[in-house]
């Protein structure tokens, strides 16, 4: 196949070029190599395609009908090319990313718009999912996960900040309950549960008592697979949630909710950009990993993980 389309190409430029000397020169090879590529082709197809005098070159009937019929082909392969030379070069495409909602709210939304105005060739194809997903088996060209969800193998880009987890509850609730002064505590308290939306179990609140990690099971009567509903209800008086501390800011500036246990709540690692090499990165991702990376709401980030 090689063979044919050198052979063709070369045809192409013969013919249009009406000189072997000038083909050659567009080809980048010697007079000497597209006759043998020409020789070859007819030897092949068995044809005579061109008429050759010691003066000038064109094409025999067989000749020019058989180009007749090859170069709208011929002229879609070429385009096929340099369509790939511009993807190389500039950022376009679609860009395919599986993420979290939460991921979307904190890292995407507030930014989508900006990067969609700086690249207009590129669209964004977002497929939001908590369960985590095999990247390459379910052809996306990268993810946005918490750190420790990424596997080492990937290139992972930090896009956010860490992440602060606090427990809170609603003024009321907090008068009513009193506030627990250790994490043990909670196990006297309504605690808002939360599940995954894939069928996890239940999660365990995670804590940092000096150089301790706590992980403990809290009992309550009020489960959800949904952060901002456990912020409702939280806000209802129905229990202590335990949510990042993003999600529930302003409610905390506004005073709808308190929050406890502050001492004790860990940081978790941020949000990562992740996919699978570093070798033949699209422009699309690329741009996408710059943008996020120099648009980062944090100045303190953990180093690029390779």
């Amino acid at each position: 196949m090689r063979d044919e389309l050198s052979g063709l190409t070369a045809l192409l430029a013969v013919a249009e070029k009406r000189s072997f000397t000038a083909a050659a020169a567009e080809l980048r090879v010697t007079p000497s190599a597209v006759s043998q590529i020409l020789r070859a082709l007819e030897e092949r197809v068995g044809v005579r395609l061109l008429q050759r005098t010691t003066r000038s070159v064109g094409l025999t009937e067989a000749g020019a009908r058989f180009l007749a019929q090859i170069g709208p082909a011929m002229k879609s392969v070429h385009e096929a090319f340099e369509s790939l030379g511009e993807m190389r070069d500039r950022p376009t495409g679609t860009l395919r990313l599986t993420l979290p909602r939460y991921g979307y709210e904190e890292v995407l939304a507030p930014r989508l718009a900006g990067f969609l105005a700086a690249y207009p060739g590129i669209k964004a194809d977002l497929h939001i999912d908590d369960a985590f997903v095999d990247i390459v088996e379910n052809g996306f060209d990268a993810g946005i996960r918490v750190g420790e969800r990424v596997e080492r193998e990937m290139i992972a880009v930090p896009v956010s900040g860490d992440i602060r987890m606090t427990v809170v509850g609603s003024p009321a609730y907090v008068a009513a309950r009193g506030k627990p002064k250790h994490p043990r505590e909670l196990r006297e308290h309504d605690c808002i549960n939360s599940r995954g939306r894939t069928g996890d179990g239940v999660y365990r609140w995670e804590f940092k008592d000096g150089a301790k990690n706590l992980k403990l099971a809290v009992d309550g009567r009020v489960f959800f697979n949904e952060w901002d509903l456990m912020v409702g209800a939280a806000v209802d008086g129905l229990g202590l949630a335990y949510v990042p501390e993003s999600r529930v800011r302003k409610l905390l500036a506004e005073k709808r909710l308190v929050s406890v246990l502050e001492p004790y709540c860990p940081l978790f690692s941020g949000f990562f950009l992740y996919y699978p090499s570093r070798a033949h990165v699209a422009p699309k991702l690329r741009a996408l990993a710059d943008f996020l990376r120099v648009n980062r709401r944090r100045a303190h980030m953990p180093r690029e993980r390779t």
